[in-house]
């Protein structure tokens, strides 16, 4: 796996032009062009979004889904932490343990989440 990882957390029913902008915003903050991701990643339980499977199909992306519980193996190497998120899954921040964990072994986070109303969005790049 090669390239960077978006990942995504986002409240059921958020549009996709909600998870747009929270996307494009995320990759200004890292100084990266659109073409730079390669993947975006959520929660298992979160794969169906119907906003979230239209970004992936306009940016031609593969969607990965991360079962919930792998999360928490991420919380260590997390920059953000949100008690209610924590609670709920284990982990602070549900898009940078998504992006790490859709990476691969060796991933490093490049961009902590930015969070919107009801998206937030983190970067990691591969190792290899």
């Amino acid at each position: 796996m090669s390239g960077i990882t978006a990942g995504i957390g986002l409240r059921p029913g958020t549009p996709e032009a909600d998870i747009e902008a929270c996307l494009t915003q995320t990759l200004a903050a890292a100084n990266l062009p659109s073409e730079a991701i390669k993947r975006l990643a959520t929660l298992a339980s979160r794969r169906d979004e119907l906003g979230l499977a239209a970004v992936a199909r306009a940016r031609d992306l593969t969607l990965i889904a991360i079962p919930d519980e792998a999360l928490a193996g991420f919380e260590a190497a997390c920059a953000t932490r949100s008690t209610r998120i924590s609670g709920l899954y284990g982990v602070g921040s549900v898009a940078e343990a998504a992006a790490l964990a859709a990476a691969g072994p060796g991933a490093i986070l490049i961009q902590p989440r930015i969070a919107t109303a009801r998206v937030t969005c983190a970067l990691a790049r591969s190792a290899a």
